[in-house]
C-alpha cells in the first residue's frame, strides 16, 4: 500500500511532534487530498496538535478554478477556519514579508507533473528562498511524479530563467517535488530548514502506473487542464504548443494530449514524422483525430491533428519521448508548409520580450532546429542527449526513492 506524505503526517503522530507549539501554514491545491479523498486543509485543520494559521495557493488557486496562464487569483479569507488564504499567483508570485510572518512552518503539498514548466516547482523554489531569508521551516509532503523517472529535453540555459524555468534542469526532470527541493537548496546554496515527509511504498518503475499508483489512487486535477494520467505523461511535449499557433486541445476534453490546426493535414504530418524519426514515437501510439475547440485557439474551427496515447498496453515509459514527438511534429509541419506561421508571439508567464516557445524551452535552440530545413533527428539528439545524461547524475544524487 502506498502512502503519500500527507497520509503519513496524518497517521503518524511522531512525525507531527516537531510542529507542536508552531504556527503552521499549508500550500495546497485541489489535488492535495488524502487516500480517502479528504482535502488536506480539512484534514490538517482537524488535528488537535497542529495550529493552522494560514494557507497558500499556487497558480490556478487553492481551489484550482482559474483556467489559463496569467489568470490571477486574489487573496481571500477562509470562512470555515478563519485564516488568510494567500495567492502566490496574483499580485505576487513570491511570498511577501507579511505573508511569511503568518507561520513558522510551511507544509508544501502540491501534486506536480514532473515537468520544468509546470509552475508549482518554481513556486517551491520561491518559498524556499523566502524561508531562507526569514528563517522559516519548509516541509514538503511528497507525492509521486506521474511521469516517472525518465528524463528528456534540453537543459535551460543561463539567462533564460523565468516562472516556467526555475533553474538548469531538462523539460522532463523525473524527480518528485521533495527531491527537487533538495536540488534547489544545493543548486542555489540556500540555508534553510528543510524536511521531506517521504512517501512509503512508491515504486516509480512499477506497471501499470509507471510513476502513478494507478490501481490505488484516484487522479485529481492539480490544475484545470490536467484531467488524466495520459495528459501528465504527454505534458512535457504538448505544453510546448502553448508557444505555437497550433492547438494543444484547450477548449476540448483532451487538453494537452492533442496537437492540431484547421490548416494542416495531420495524416501527412504523421507520415513524414514516421520517415524522419520513427524511433521517437516508440513507447506510445499516435492516433489521427479531429477536434473543434469551444474556446482558446481556433475556437469553433475544425482542427485536424493527432492524439498521443500513453495510456494503453503498448505504453513503455522508458521509451516514451513526448518532448521529441512534439518537436518532430513541428519540424514536419515546417517541412510540409515552409511559410506556416508556427510561432505565437504574445506575453507568456510575464515574459514580454522573448518568444513564448523559447521561454518554454529555456533557449532558442529547439526553435532553431525546427526552422532549419536541413536539420535531421540526429542533430537534435546530439545537442540534447548530453544534457539528459548529465541530469541523470543529478537525479541519482538527490533521489529519495
Amino acid at each position: 500500500m502506498i502512502l503519500f506524505g500527507l497520509d503519513r503526517l496524518l497517521n503518524e503522530a511522531s512525525l507531527r511532534k516537531p510542529l507542536q507549539n508552531k504556527r503552521v501554514a499549508l500550500l495546497a491545491h485541489p489535488a492535495t487530498v488524502t487516500n480517502t479523498l479528504e482535502h488536506g486543509l480539512d484534514a490538517i485543520a482537524a488535528l488537535d496538535d497542529i495550529n493552522l494559521t494560514a494557507a497558500f495557493g499556487p497558480q490556478h488557486g487553492l481551489k484550482g478554478d482559474k483556467q489559463d496562464n496569467m489568470v490571477e487569483t486574489a487573496d481571500e479569507h477562509d470562512p470555515v477556519y478563519n485564516i488568510p488564504v494567500f495567492s502566490l499567483y496574483g499580485e505576487v508570485r513570491r511570498p511577501t514579508d507579511e505573508m511569511m510572518d503568518t507561520f513558522d512552518v510551511l507544509l508544501v503539498d502540491l501534486q506536480d507533473l514532473g515537468c520544468r514548466i509546470y509552475t508549482f516547482v518554481t513556486t517551491l523554489l520561491y518559498v524556499l528562498e523566502a524561508a531562507a531569508k526569514h528563517n522559516k521551516t519548509v516541509w514538503v509532503l511528497d507525492r509521486p511524479n506521474p511521469a516517472g523517472r525518465p528524463v528528456e529535453g534540453m537543459t535551460l540555459k543561463p539567462g533564460w530563467e523565468s516562472f516556467v524555468g526555475a533553474g538548469p534542469m531538462p523539460m522532463r526532470h523525473g524527480m518528485t517535488l521533495g527531491e527537487m527541493g533538495k536540488w534547489f537548496i544545493d543548486q542555489n546554496k540556500l540555508d534553510v530548514d528543510y524536511k521531506v515527509i517521504e512517501m512509503s511504498g512508491w515504486q516509480p518503475d512499477a506497471a501499470p502506473g509507471y510513476g502513478w499508483p494507478l490501481l490505488e489512487r484516484s487522479w485529481i486535477n492539480p490544475s484545470p487542464n490536467a484531467p488524466t494520467l495520459n495528459m501528465a505523461r504527454a505534458y512535457a511535449g504538448t505544453v510546448m504548443l502553448e508557444g505555437t499557433t497550433l492547438s494543444e486541445g484547450r477548449g476540448t476534453t483532451r487538453a494537452l494530449e492533442v496537437i492540431g490546426a484547421p490548416d494542416i493535414n495531420a495524416r501527412e504530418v504523421l507520415s513524414l514524422m514516421e520517415k524522419m524519426a520513427p524511433q521517437w514515437a516508440e513507447g506510445c501510439r499516435l492516433r489521427e483525430c479531429w477536434f473543434e475547440p469551444t474556446f482558446h485557439k481556433h475556437e469553433h474551427l475544425l482542427c485536424h491533428g493527432f492524439q498521443i496515447h500513453a495510456d494503453e498496453p503498448s505504453y513503455q515509459h522508458d521509451r516514451f519521448k513526448p518532448w521529441r514527438i512534439i518537436a518532430l511534429a513541428l519540424h514536419a509541419i515546417r517541412k510540409l508548409y515552409p511559410d506556416y506561421n508556427i510561432w505565437r508571439d504574445f506575453p507568456y508567464e510575464y515574459e514580454n520580450d522573448k518568444l513564448a516557445f523559447d521561454v518554454i524551452n529555456g533557449s532558442e535552440l529547439l526553435r532553431q532546429w525546427v526552422d532549419d530545413p536541413e536539420a535531421v533527428a540526429s542533430d537534435l539528439d546530439a545537442i540534447t542527449t548530453p544534457d539528459e545524461e548529465a541530469w541523470r547524475d543529478v537525479q541519482q544524487k538527490f533521489a529519495i526513492y
